[in-house]
């Protein structure tokens, strides 16, 4: 008795599936398209300069040229960056999920060290709102954590004489 349902639903579901592909090539460019306008680019005023786009340096190939053995690969930068900012930011169950990784690449688990150890030596002017400059601070840590090239200080306001 089985066998009878067995084969009838086999087929339902078989003549559903030959029915419902056709449909896909209807559904597919309708789905793909996307209701919302792209900006128009904008295009410099006569007499205004276009903007620059300033060049990113590749971070990778800058720590490959400054440091020497694993440390300075792409898999180790990378993880080992990311392992220090989870640090610095309490997160250690995840800081410690990607140490796994660290480690299992052969990167040098000293390197996480020594780039920890100058993060929080000289961390004391991140800014915790601004990613970007806990993502510098760490990436010239992860550079040369002896003695890493700090960004400029912001310029302090002069004194202004009072009549």
């Amino acid at each position: 008795m089985s066998h009878p349902v067995l084969s009838v639903v086999g087929g339902f579901f078989a003549a559903l599936w030959l029915l419902s592909a056709p449909m896909v090539q209807f559904v597919s460019p309708a789905l793909a398209q996307s209701t919302e306008s792209k900006p128009a680019e904008q295009h410099p005023q006569p007499g205004q300069e276009p903007k620059k786009e300033v060049p990113k340096v590749d971070e990778y190939a800058e720590a490959r040229h400054a440091l020497d053995g694993p440390a300075g690969d792409p898999e180790c930068v990378w993880l080992g960056r990311r392992v220090v900012s989870l640090l610095w930011r309490d997160d250690l169950d995840t800081a410690f999920r990607h140490l796994d990784f660290y480690d299992r690449f052969g990167c040098p688990s000293d390197h996480i060290q020594a780039a920890f150890r100058c993060l929080v030596l000289h961390g004391n002017n991140i800014d915790p709102k601004a990613a970007d400059s806990l993502h510098g601070r760490v990436h010239a840590c992860w550079i040369n954590p002896l003695t890493p090239s700090l960004p400029p200080a912001p310029a302090a306001p002069s004194p202004t004489a009072k009549h």
